[in-house]
């Protein structure tokens, strides 16, 4: 989401419009506004201690919307559209949006009821579905990612379908680009073999645990590596539990845990690997699986949510119906088996993501604001 919001906003500064990205005060912050580009800054604000966890600041949001207010009125700042993203900020987004006399676009990224649908075992407040069931009913405009998304939205949160609007996620296609795979391995000391990635965070939505029982039903699983970048704030003990799965399995001679990587690096992982593996319940996008694609690198990963809109099955990859590790390991050593397929499927995953560049993405979002503001004007 962090992605999103601010390569949307670069693209949409680009573009000539004027943008504030109001976010809570944290300790990495150097200053209260930081200007990432000639017309979009980043504006730090106070809503509850810097160490409130995300379960816990619901109740500090009217503080942060007083502190909006309070500086858009010092600044004497206009807004001709609020645009928010996730339950909390939409909360926040609507708040302002009333205040201001102005539409409300938003964009939830994830929402509750299809989280808990999409695996057993998950839980979410249920603060957050009544929230997110009145957001759906007052908002101006929703922005979904998919027709998933979208039909789900209809089903579980009775939104109607003409005010959602069908808009994917982007990439970087200056950044995310094929490159040498040799030197990109060299760079991260990789030495031959067969290179599987997974990037995302450790969260069991995701699904790592599939990726590893799937590494065990490999047939050539003494020349594959397996990366695994990403963490979460609870990455520590959840590390520890996935570890412990590999170790089980005795695939843990095959598993890198990276951890976090800045994003500008990100590039070199995906071009080292053969394959990136997305195993998750459910993503409402799949930015993991668009930015390997960028790079020419083919991705297996499961039929849900966004990721059938983005991956083309045999094409640039395979999406998988069933979480069956031997299907998963079937579809992967398909591909590193074949160099041949591998470069194809490359070459399509490139062309298939140069369709979704930010500035394709920033145009489509600008009609959206032009609807709205339209309607309301």
């Amino acid at each position: 989401m962090n992605v999103y919001v601010r390569e949307l906003a670069r693209a949409l500064g680009n573009a000539g419009i004027q943008v504030d990205i109001f976010t809570r005060d944290h300790p990495e912050a150097d200053t209260a506004i930081q200007q990432i580009s000639p017309s979009v800054r980043v504006i730090h604000l106070p809503g509850g201690t810097p160490d409130t966890g995300l379960e816990d600041l619901f109740p500090c949001l009217p503080e942060f919307v007083q502190a909006v207010l309070q500086f858009q009125q010092e600044h004497g700042l206009s807004y001709q559209v609020v645009h928010s993203h996730y339950w909390l900020s939409g909360w926040v987004g609507r708040s302002l949006a009333q205040c201001w006399a102005v539409p409300h676009v938003l964009t939830f990224h994830t929402l509750a009821l299809i989280k808990i649908q999409s695996r057993a075992g998950e839980a979410e407040p249920l603060l957050r579905g009544q929230v997110e069931r009145e957001l759906v009913a007052s908002a101006d405009r929703i922005v979904a990612f998919s027709p998933h998304e979208r039909d789900a939205m209809m089903r579980l949160y009775q939104a109607e379908e003409a005010n959602i609007e069908l808009v994917p996620c982007g990439v970087d296609l200056s950044l995310f680009r094929p490159l040498d795979q040799a030197e990109a391995r060299a760079q991260l000391g990789l030495n031959g073999g067969k290179v599987l990635l997974y990037v995302g965070r450790l969260e069991p939505l995701k699904g790592l645990e599939l990726l590893l029982h799937t590494a065990a039903q490999l047939e050539t699983c003494e020349d594959v590596r397996v990366l695994v970048v990403g963490g979460n704030g609870k990455a520590d003990q959840r590390i520890d539990d996935v570890r412990r799965l590999a170790q089980d399995l005795k695939v843990d001679h095959v598993f890198d845990f990276v951890g976090r990587v800045d994003q500008e690096d990100l590039p070199l992982y995906y071009n080292a690997a053969d394959v990136c593996v997305v195993p998750s319940f459910y993503e409402s996008f799949g930015l993991a699986a668009l930015e390997s694609m960028a790079c020419g690198t083919p991705v297996v990963a499961t039929r849900v949510g966004g990721l059938s809109t983005i991956i083309q099955h045999g094409r640039t990859g395979y999406l998988k119906s069933w979480r069956c590790p031997e299907a998963f390991a079937s579809s992967l050593e398909m591909i590193i088996s074949n160099k041949k397929l591998q470069h194809s499927m490359g070459l399509a995953a490139r062309r298939r993501a140069e369709g979704m560049g930010w500035d394709e993405v920033a145009a489509r979002i600008t009609d959206v604001y032009a609807s709205v503001t339209c309607k309301t004007s």
